[in-house]
Order: structure tokens, then sequence, then C-alpha cells
């Protein structure tokens, strides 16, 4: 079995118990609403990474954040039919108390986004665990939530 590792910067959005989440495409997340953010690139700070990938995958700006939560997940990805890929996905979470401009409801993918079509907000309490990713079901949780 193949083994993955991932780390990267997410911003928790919340206003009102609706939550900001993206709709991703490919990868192990493919088709499942998760929270934005992403990989963390080489010599880039955590804070950093988490303002460059809000902007590409949201179109916002973030203004003024809190360090959350640093935590990770585990489980199987089935690539293909004879590829299962046993998956470690390291976070570190920010609440993301302000940010200015408009979120982007669609947005396309490119060399920049490579895996978010777009943003909007979620009312948690219709939220199920099926729709969702590994790590925001798990930060949902620890923020509380009870997600069907």
């Amino acid at each position: 079995m193949k083994e993955m590792k991932h780390l990267g910067a997410y911003g928790l959005i919340i206003k009102d118990n609706m939550v900001l989440l993206i709709k991703k495409f490919g990868g192990p997340y493919n088709g499942k609403l998760d929270l934005p953010g992403g990989t963390i690139e080489f010599g880039e700070r955590p804070e950093d990474a988490l303002k460059r990938e809000l902007m590409e995958e949201v179109g916002i700006e973030v203004v003024d954040y809190q360090l959350f939560d640093a935590d990770s997940v585990f489980f199987d990805w089935q690539v293909k039919e004879d590829v299962l890929v046993k998956v470690h996905h390291i976070g570190i979470f920010f609440k993301v108390l302000s940010y200015s401009n408009e979120i982007k409801k669609e947005v396309e993918v490119n060399d920049v986004n490579d895996d978010s079509l777009g943003a909007d907000f979620f009312d948690i309490s219709k939220l199920s665990k099926d729709e969702l990713s590994a790590i925001a079901i798990l930060e949902l949780e620890k923020l509380g939530y009870k997600l069907k």
C-alpha cells in the first residue's frame, strides 16, 4: 500500500452557524466540501500559506486571524481499482476573524488554483459527514458542532 503525507494551512470562517467551505476537485476529497486552504510550500510560513490559499481558492484577503488548532487525520483513498493510498493529512487551522473582498462562488481550476471549484457558506446543522472532508469533520466537531 502506498502512503501519502500532506501538510496544509486552513481557514475557519463561521458566521451565524454557517461555515465557509470549498467544493473540492481532484485528490482524496474530490466531490467533497472542505475547509479553504492547502499546501504549505517550501519555506513558507503557515499564516502566509493561509493568506495565499484563501486568495487563490475563494478570492478573499485575510485581514485578521487567530491560530485555532493543529491536528491530523488518517484514511484510505482508493485512487483506482488497484491503487489504495494511506493518507496522513496534517493541518494547521486558523480562525479567520476578518477578511476583505467578496467570496468567489465559482473559480477556475488552473495552475494557481488546482482543487477548488468555488466557495459558499453552508448551514452547519444541515451538513452530513458523508459530504465533508475528514479535516472539516475534525475541526467542526472540535468547535462543538454535531454533524449528521
